[in-house]
């Protein structure tokens, strides 16, 4: 990969041969360039504009001497922008590979490993010419080989994000494995002329297929959504949704029926959502598999969320709190009684989060119950209840009954309704140290969605101790990721939150990542104590702007000051700490 010095060595010379800079100035350009100023020098001594300077990193793209991440990483373009004026300016042709641009049937033609071999996608043709796009556009021994399969048509060459070619190629490998089953289905569908699914082997083997794909993936969740035409099975993997297979509309039935069975669900109800469960051990681990049905246009959409029975329960240090919120969060723990509210979107690690507290404080001298919907893992020293709504066993009559049990600590899995909420504040009141989960979108809010459930401001006062809220940023993959220089304008709007000694990194992407440049998710935190001045300002029903600044006053550190901290750590990047903290 080249440096920075040997990307302003090729502009230089680029500028050089142009012929169009006399001496003088050129002389100037390279006496003062270094590792951080090229843009701006190619602006101010050079005189060039933006499109100008994309002018000359398309010549140098074009020779191979700097990839895509590098231009993009070094002179802060946008990745689609440049790659849409380097095919406009060489007269290529430019795809974004999204599905309606790929004609699957002709890239068929070439058994998807030698496609992945070469880095190259048939996309489309005509009595003509056929249009192919290639990771390498360089690569003249490859485009030979491509040209010599298509030997009646001229070759066009199309550019694309090469991020998004290794994607659909990979997909396209994982989708040709599974095609002798999906034949196998179809065979066991026409013979039993039935679209339950129920005995065929062939759909039990896809299942295993999808699952063992999705956990080999990291994945947190599975998608099985139908659309007109397909079958589509997608995967949350860091938070972000992928897909893995498109299969034909007739594999979605005998599919869903079939997980439907393994929930005990009712597969003849398309009319009504549904809730279930089932375990199985996939590739030598048990795993629970929370499953969800929901009718929609076209059938049903299927979400399983995966869970690890044999996950251990993670410690509150390794949770990933910088070393200040840590502090802040365990003394909170250690309180003995009030109110602690965990908060956070949906799947940011919520529950993660109160297991590892509630197993850094147990002991036996403390005696802690706890009441979830369901219980996600098994917890020594610890009772455990099971929320049952059909049997009238909701979190509120749960609730009223631990309490008669004595105990010291009590976690509630959601606050859902108010008669929870205000059991919860009364136990918080009477001794208790009470665990809790609120769904908002940061600490401050917390208190007044607390309010806004209807609990009086002196009751939430005087129960409440703290808000922890966190949501999950992606980690910037290890094997791949790039220091980069942020440019005067990035570093004007972040500078007085960043450490004195730090180095920003971009993501590259690379086989170990499946070429998002990512790899895992980490933690982003906010710890709102509740002091005595904040206590007083609740009561007095105080807006969330007057909270705001009193906590600041008080050392609070909101989720984009705790994101920026870890890019200037290198542990995740700028662009990633915007899309998750920053509103």
């Amino acid at each position: 990969m080249a440096s920075i010095i040997d990307i302003n060595k090729a502009i230089t010379q680029v500028l050089q041969k142009s012929g169009k800079f006399d001496e003088a100035v050129m002389a100037s350009f390279e006496a003062e360039l270094n590792e951080s100023n090229t843009r701006a020098l190619l602006e101010e001594k050079i005189g060039l504009n933006t499109e100008g300077i994309m002018n000359v990193l398309a010549l140098i793209y074009r020779r191979g001497r700097i990839n895509i991440d590098e231009v993009c990483g070094y002179f802060a373009l946008d990745r689609v922008g440049f790659l849409k004026y380097f095919a406009q300016h060489f007269k290529f042709e430019y795809s974004s590979l999204d599905e309606s641009s790929i004609d699957y049937n002709l890239a068929r033609k070439i058994p998807s490993a030698q496609l992945k071999h070469l880095g190259a996608l048939p996309l489309k043709e005509d009595e003509v010419n056929v249009y192919v796009a290639f990771r390498d556009l360089f690569d003249v021994e490859v485009q030979d080989q491509i040209a010599n399969i298509f030997n009646r048509k001229i070759l066009k060459v199309v550019v694309c994000d090469t991020t998004k070619l290794d994607k659909v190629l990979s997909k396209m490998e994982l989708n040709e494995s599974v095609s002798s089953l999906i034949a196998q289905i179809r065979q066991e569908i026409s013979s039993t002329s039935t679209d339950d699914g129920g005995e065929s082997s062939g759909i039990l083997r896809l299942i295993e297929t999808i699952l063992k794909t999705a956990i080999s993936s990291r994945a947190s969740d599975i998608h099985i959504e139908s659309s007109e035409k397909n079958c589509i099975v997608r995967c949350r993997i860091d938070g972000m949704l992928a897909e893995i297979f498109v299969f034909d509309k007739d594999i979605y039935p005998p599919l869903v029926s079939r997980l439907k069975m393994l929930s005990n669900l009712d597969i003849a109800e398309h009319r009504k959502p549904q809730d279930g469960r089932f375990s199985v051990q996939v590739l030598g681990r048990d795993y629970d598999f929370r499953i969800s049905t929901l009718p929609v246009i076209h059938g049903e959409s299927v979400v399983m969320r995966i869970l690890d029975k044999t996950k251990a329960i993670i410690k509150l240090s390794e949770l990933g709190m910088l070393e200040d919120n840590l502090a802040k969060f365990s003394r909170l723990t250690r309180t003995p009684y009030g109110m602690i509210l965990v908060t956070g979107p949906t799947g940011s690690g919520k529950t993660t989060t109160l297991y590892a507290a509630l197993n850094d404080i147990k002991s036996v001298e403390k005696k802690m119950i706890t009441v979830e919907d369901p219980v996600e893992y098994q917890m020594d020293m610890i009772q455990q209840v099971h929320v049952n709504e059909k049997a009238g066993l909701t979190f509120a009559s749960s609730l009223r009954s631990i309490l008669r049990q004595d105990p010291d600590i009590v976690m509630i899995g959601e606050i859902r309704d108010q008669e929870t909420l205000r059991i919860a504040i009364q136990a918080a009141l009477t001794g208790h140290l009470v665990f809790s989960t609120l769904h908002t979108n940061d600490a401050i809010s917390a208190v007044a969605r607390v309010v806004e459930m209807g609990i009086e401001p002196y009751l939430v006062s005087g129960s409440l101790i703290g808000v922890e809220a966190q949501r999950l940023v992606r980690k910037l993959c290890p094997h791949c990721k790039q220091k980069i220089t942020l440019t005067p304008m990035q570093l004007d709007h972040i500078i007085h939150l960043i450490p004195d000694d730090f180095t920003f990194y971009a993501p590259v992407g690379c086989e170990k990542c499946s070429q998002t440049g990512y790899l895992g998710r980490e933690m982003i935190s906010e710890i709102l104590p509740i002091s005595d001045k904040i206590s007083s300002l609740i009561a007095k029903n105080a807006t969330k702007e007057e909270l705001t600044s009193t906590a600041l006053a008080e050392g609070f550190k909101d989720f984009f000051t705790d994101g920026i901290r870890r890019a200037a750590m290198g542990i995740t990047s700028i662009p990633e700490v915007y899309r998750v903290a920053k509103s």
